[in-house]
C-alpha cells in the first residue's frame, strides 16, 4: 500500500507532463499571438470599435494597456540606474575607452547601412505615390520637432526630467498626468556616472547603492516580462480589433516597404556582419531570439533591456563588464528600426504624398539625421519624435505625421524587434574584434530557458550548456 502511494504521484506527473517546448518562452509568445489574433478578430466582427468597444474589446484593451503601463513604470529608475551602472562598470574592463569608441562607431556604421536601405526602398518602391488615400491628413497635435528643439530638450528642468500637465474636464474635475523625458534622464545618468568615476573611492558607496537598486528594479521588471504572453494577447488582440485589415490595407504599400526594409536588415545585413566576423549566424539568431520576440510584442527597447542584456551575456558570450555598458547604451541610442529605416522611408512617403521632389542633398540630410539623431527615440515606444525631427530638417509638412499615426503600432512591433536585434549584435561584434568574446559560450548548444531563476543557489546558465565557463558570465543578472 505504501509503495503505491509513493510511486503513483511520480507516475501521475510523468503521465501528464507537458512537452518541454510547451513551457518555453518562444512557444508561449507564439501561442499568445495566435490567441490574441483570434480574440481580436472576434471582437472586431462582433461590433467592437475604438470609440465604442464591446466587452471583449474593452477587456483586450485593458489587458494590453495595463501591461504597457507596467513596463513604463520601471522606465525612469531602470534607465538611470542601468546607465550609471554601465558607465561605472567600465572600471572593470580593460581598454574601456577603446571599447566605448568602437561601440559607438559600430552603432553608427549599422545605422548608416540601415538608413541607406530605407532610402533605397523609398526611391524604388515609391510608397507615397498614387496612394489613393481620401481626405486630408489627420491633424498632428504633438510638438513640432527641429534640431534647436532637440538640442534645448537635452537640458533637464529637474533631476529626473519629470513633467506634469493638468487638464480640466467639463465637470470641473482636474486631472494631472506625470510625464518624463527619457533623453533628459539619459543625459542626467551619463553625467552622474562620469562624475562617480571621477570622484573615485568616495563614490563607491553610491555606486554600490545604485547597483543594488538596479538589481531590485531588474527583478521586478523580470516578473513583468514573465507575464509577457498575457500582455501579448491583449496588445495583439486590441490592435486587430481597433485597426483590423482595412487600415493596414489603405497604407499597405508603405507598410510593406517598412517590413521589407526591416527584414533586409535583420535577415541580410546582420547575418552578413556576423559571418564576416567568423561567427555562426544560427547561433546569433538562436541566442538573440527570446529578446527579439519580447521586443516585438512590448514595442519597447527599454522594457526588453534586462532580457537583451541577459541573452547578450549568456547566449552570445559578451563579458558582463562590457555588456552592462553596451546594451543599456544601445537600448537608448541604437535604433536601426525606429531611427534609420522608418524615418527614411516615411520621409520619402510624405514627400511623394504631397508631390514634393527631394534632391540629393535632402537624401544626405535623411542619412545624417538618422545616424546622429537616433538618441531622440530614447528607447520608448513609438518613433514620432524621430519622424518629426526628420521632416522638420527636410522642410516637409508635419501634417504627414498624422497620415502614419493610425498604423504606427503595427509598424512599431517590427521596428523594435530590429532595434533589439542590433543592440545585441554590436556588443558581440565589438567583443569579437577586441578578442574578449567567449566563443565557446557563443557556440554552445542552446539547452534551456532564459527565464531560469538567477539566484545564487544552484545557478545554472539557462540558455547554453556552456554558460558555466567563467564566473563573470555564469552569474549574470537579469
Amino acid at each position: 500500500m505504501s509503495n503505491q502511494t509513493s510511486t503513483s504521484p511520480s507516475a501521475g506527473r510523468t503521465g501528464f507532463q507537458l512537452p518541454r517546448w510547451a513551457g518555453s518562452f518562444g512557444f508561449q509568445i507564439i501561442a499568445a499571438l495566435i490567441v490574441g489574433l483570434g480574440l481580436g478578430l472576434l471582437a472586431k466582427y462582433t461590433g467592437s470599435t475604438k470609440a465604442s468597444p464591446n466587452g471583449l474589446g474593452a477587456t483586450l484593451q485593458t489587458i494590453g494597456s495595463s501591461y504597457v503601463s507596467l513596463l513604463q513604470t520601471a522606465v525612469v529608475p531602470l534607465i538611470f540606474t542601468a546607465v550609471v551602472s554601465s558607465i561605472s562598470n567600465l572600471r572593470e574592463v580593460s581598454n574601456a575607452a577603446r571599447l566605448a569608441w568602437n561601440t559607438l562607431l559600430w552603432f553608427a556604421i549599422t545605422s548608416l547601412i540601415a538608413v541607406l536601405i530605407g532610402i533605397g526602398l523609398g526611391v524604388l518602391l515609391q510608397p507615397g505615390a498614387n496612394t489613393g488615400l481620401a481626405g486630408e491628413a489627420k491633424e498632428y497635435a504633438g510638438k513640432s520637432g527641429d534640431w534647436w528643439a532637440f538640442l534645448t530638450g537635452l537640458f533637464p528642468k529637474n533631476f529626473l526630467g519629470l513633467g506634469a500637465t493638468s487638464t480640466v474636464a467639463e465637470s470641473g474635475a482636474v486631472t494631472t498626468a506625470v510625464s518624463f523625458n527619457v533623453l533628459q534622464i539619459l543625459v542626467i545618468a551619463i553625467a552622474v556616472g562620469i562624475a562617480a568615476l571621477k570622484v573615485g573611492k568616495q563614490a563607491e558607496p553610491f555606486l554600490a547603492l545604485n547597483a543594488s537598486a538596479l538589481a531590485v528594479i531588474q527583478k521586478v521588471l523580470w516578473w513583468i516580462i514573465r507575464i509577457a504572453p498575457l500582455g501579448t494577447v491583449g496588445l495583439i488582440g486590441n490592435a486587430v480589433a481597433v485597426y483590423g485589415w482595412d487600415t493596414i490595407g489603405s497604407l499597405g504599400k508603405f507598410t510593406v516597404a517598412i517590413y521589407i526594409g526591416l527584414a533586409l536588415v535583420v535577415f541580410g545585413v546582420y547575418p552578413a556582419l556576423v559571418r564576416a566576423h567568423g561567427l555562426s549566424v544560427k547561433q546569433y539568431f538562436s541566442g538573440v531570439w527570446p529578446a527579439v520576440q519580447l521586443a516585438f510584442v512590448s514595442r519597447s527597447s527599454i522594457g526588453t533591456l534586462p532580457l537583451t542584456q541577459r541573452v547578450t551575456e549568456r547566449n552570445l558570450g559578451v563579458p558582463r563588464g562590457y555588456a552592462s555598458f553596451a546594451v543599456p547604451l544601445g537600448a537608448t541610442t541604437k535604433m536601426d528600426g525606429c531611427a534609420a529605416i522608418y524615418p527614411a522611408i516615411a520621409a520619402i512617403f510624405v514627400a511623394q504624398f504631397f508631390g514634393i521632389q527631394l534632391d540629393f542633398s535632402q537624401y544626405v540630410l535623411i542619412a545624417l539625421v538618422s545616424v546622429l539623431g537616433s538618441a531622440a527615440t530614447a528607447g520608448t515606444t513609438g518613433a514620432v519624435v524621430m519622424l518629426t525631427l526628420t521632416l522638420s530638417t527636410l522642410g516637409l509638412p508635419l501634417a504627414g505625421v498624422g497620415l502614419l499615426l493610425a498604423i504606427d503600432p503595427i509598424l512599431d512591433m517590427g521596428r523594435t524587434a530590429v532595434n533589439v536585434a542590433g543592440q545585441a549584435l554590436v556588443p558581440a561584434i565589438v567583443a569579437k574584434r577586441q578578442g574578449i568574446l567567449d566563443e565557446a559560450l557563443y557556440n554552445a548548444p542552446r539547452s534551456g530557458d532564459p527565464f531560469t531563476d538567477d539566484s545564487p543557489a544552484g545557478e545554472v546558465a539557462p540558455a547554453t550548456a556552456g554558460a558555466s565557463k567563467g564566473p563573470e558570465l555564469a552569474d549574470a543578472k537579469a
